[in-house]
Formats: structure tokens, sequence, C-alpha cells
């Protein structure tokens, strides 16, 4: 009889992992590890992280393991007492989703500076956001590896407009010629080896370094992200432990017609981990499927929000609809003593193997969705890094399984190129 991988436990100083992957058995996981051998995955992981290349596409390595090495050449955190009392930054992707999740994660709610995002291209989102500010007040962060980004560069020219003191101005860039165009004398740079969803590690997460009430060390939080790349090179259960998420994942996906995976946190400051990681994933595991794999489905629908609210809204469908879904659940066991943490482990329990007694006939629930449970000691900037490092490497162990680049991104570059022909047809 085949056992079921319902009770499996990784447990570090960082967090508690325990699998609910009803359907997902030591036998399918054993197949899978040695499809993995196969591929060579511990050697391919290797390469990562000593910078060899592996965006074959592109031709380049992907150094993001490499800027998460560098936490000894920081200097210890002091508190910036800027002159600013607005950060405005403009950016999208990357560029948004990392310096955002790290200042809701990390930030005291009480701070002094207001810190505001601009992402799209339409004038009325910069008028509104930035209407009663001073622009005395405001520094402006503009955020783009290449610098070519459409709406970045539309809502730049606007921002400069409104402010026009360039000395308020800082560009974050591997593209620094293309930020000289604008005048901006301040211009931090980054390697163009980093990818957009990966840059969270450079200097792009420089907003949430503003405001004294800063709680975001940038020290730990790389040395958060090192430690998980240690894990999985030396520590054969942290290894163990990831390929039990992407394996699950790629065998879902394709031979269990679970498409879609919800990610649900159940603490407030990670409330944005799902776009985050919605972002790390549909990228990277979005690509067409390799003609020599026997996995034709690559990177799942990924979605997710805040758990208490989801339960109001979408938790209907995933507990008595049609739609096959999996779900990873992220708590912090700070939060052991609130209505928030309880339901986290009653709604991963429930979604896992449905109910047996309290409900009425027609209260009746599912009880089919595999569901990840990730318990974290403490939400800080240490295990903040960890995290974050660790859905890397879920997402590289699939890409290598999957037989396809997680690091290039021409299905973005397409809309780009034709957005661009349309305007230059139509006058734009």
């Amino acid at each position: 009889m085949q056992k079921n991988l319902t009770d499996y436990i990784f447990k570090n100083d960082v967090l508690n992992y325990e699998s609910h992957l009803n359907g997902f058995s030591d036998s399918i996981f054993q197949s899978l590890d040695s499809k993995s051998k196969e591929l060579n995955l511990e050697s391919k992981i290797d390469d990562l992280l000593t910078g060899k290349v592996v965006n074959f596409s592109e031709n380049q390595a992907a150094w993001h393991p490499k800027y998460r090495t560098k936490f000894d050449s920081i200097p210890p955190r002091e508190e910036n007492k800027s002159k600013y009392k607005n950060i405005v930054t403009l950016g999208i992707g990357g560029s948004f989703e990392g310096p955002k999740l790290l200042i809701e994660s990390l930030h005291d709610s009480n701070s002094d500076i207001n810190h505001i995002f601009i992402t799209g291209s339409d004038a009325y989102e910069f008028k509104d956001k930035v209407n009663n500010l001073n622009p005395d007040e405001t520094i402006v962060i503009v955020s783009s590896k290449s610098f070519t980004t459409d709406e970045t560069l539309e809502t730049l020219k606007e921002a400069i407009k409104w402010s026009s003191n360039m000395e308020n101005f800082i560009a974050i860039t591997a593209n620094k010629e293309e930020a000289a165009k604008y005048n901006i004398e301040e211009i931090i740079e980054f390697d163009k080896e980093i990818g957009g969803r990966y840059s969270i590690w450079s200097d792009i997460n420089l907003p949430a370094l503003y405001g004294p009430k800063s709680n975001f060390d940038p020290k730990l939080f790389l040395k958060g992200g090192h430690q998980a790349d240690l894990d999985i090179q030396n520590n054969s259960d942290y290894l163990n432990f990831i390929k039990i998420l992407s394996f699950s994942d790629i065998w879902f996906n394709n031979f269990a017609g679970k498409n879609t995976r919800a990610i649900l946190s159940y603490s407030w400051k990670l409330r944005s981990f799902a776009n985050y990681a919605q972002q790390l994933e549909m990228e990277s595991l979005g690509k067409h499927p390799n003609q020599n794999s026997e996995y034709k489905n690559t990177g799942q629908i990924i979605f997710g929000g805040y758990g208490p609210t989801a339960q109001h809204s979408y938790f209907q469908l995933m507990h008595q609809g049609t739609q096959n879904i999996c779900a990873d659940i992220i708590a912090s066991k700070e939060d052991s003593k609130s209505l928030a943490y309880a339901q986290a482990l009653t709604q991963t329990k429930l979604l896992s193997f449905g109910a047996e007694d309290l409900l009425k006939e027609e209260e009746e629930i599912n009880g089919n969705i595999p569901t990840n449970l990730f318990l974290l000691n403490k939400i800080d900037s240490y295990t903040l890094g960890y995290l974050i490092a660790t859905w890397e490497h879920r997402t590289f162990v699939s890409s290598v399984m999957l037989e396809i680049n997680p690091f290039d991104q021409f299905g973005v570059s397409a809309g780009k190129i034709f957005t661009k022909k349309y305007l230059e047809d139509n006058g734009g």
C-alpha cells in the first residue's frame, strides 16, 4: 500500500513545514527523485550557486545567490534620518513587488515616512498619488533594470515635470547610460545578471531602508537568503523538503489536473507575499514545455492573498466548488494566540481532508486540496530572506525537472514589441 506524504515534517530554527498532500505518495516522490538524478539536479543547483551560466537563452549566469554572499560587506544598520517625508518609488514587476513586500513586512506602521508606489503609465495614477505631497519633501526612486520599461519611463516624465528638482531623484538600474539620459545624477547600479524578479537582493530594496521606524536590516536579509543557499547544498533534509514542494507541484499539475495553487498568508505582515511569489513562479515557470520532457504542463496558475479576507471571498469555491486547486498556507508562531493563527491550522486540515462531523449535508466540503503549511518562528529580515530564497529554490528545482529556463521572459517582451508598433502606427 502506498503511503501518502501527508505527515512529512521539516523543522529548523526558521520554520516548521508540514505536508498535507493528499494523493501524493512516497512512490510518486521516488519516481520524480529518480528523474531528478537523470537530470543532474544537484549539479545544476551547484551551477546556479557558483555563478555558472544557467540562463542559456541569454548566455549568462544568474547572480542573485552571489549577491546573498555579500552580507558581511554591509555596514551595521543605523537610523536613517532623512529630510524627506515622502518616498515615491516608480517601478513595476520586481522593482515594485520586492520593496513593497519588505516595507509591509518589516516597517513599523507608525512610521513618519510616507511610502508610495506608482506602477503603471496612467497619468491619473501619478496625479492621484502625489496630489497632496510637497515636491521638496519627496524623493523619487526610479527602479528599472533596463531603464527602458515603458510604464516606468512614462511615469518618470510626469515626475520630472511635477518635481523639477533632479537632486530629489535616484535611479536604480543595470543600465546606467539610459538613466543618465534623464539627467539623474545619483545612479545606483546592479548587474545585468540579476533578473527583475530576483532583484530584491540588489539595491532595488533601497526604499525599504528609508525611515527611522524601518526594521529592515539588509545584512540579516541577505544572510537569511544565503543560509537557504548553504542548506540546499549541504543539508539533505532541507533539499528533501524543497524536492517535496517542487515534485508535488509538478505531479499535481501534470497528472492530477490541479493547475492552480493559492498562496494564503495568515500574517498581515505577509499580506503581499502571494503577489511576490506569483511573479516569481509565473514568470520563471510560465514557458513552453520542453519537447523532450514528459511533463507538458509547466508552471501552475498562482493567486492568493491575506487568508482571513480570502475566507470571505474565494474560499467558497475552494471548499465546495468544482475547480482543482492546491494551496500553500503561511503563518507565524508569533501570532500563535491569534484568531488568524487558529484559522491557518484549521483551514489546512479542512482544505486537505474535509470534515466528518459538525456539518450538515448541505455544508459538507470537498477536502480535496493538497496543502503545504509553513509556520515561521517569527517575521524579521533574516526569516523573510530565508523564506524568499526557499521559494526561489522551489522554483529553480521545478525548472530543472521541467527542463526549461527560469531566467528569461520573452513572453513579457512580446507585449512591449507590439505595443510599440501600435503606437508608431497610430502616431503615439
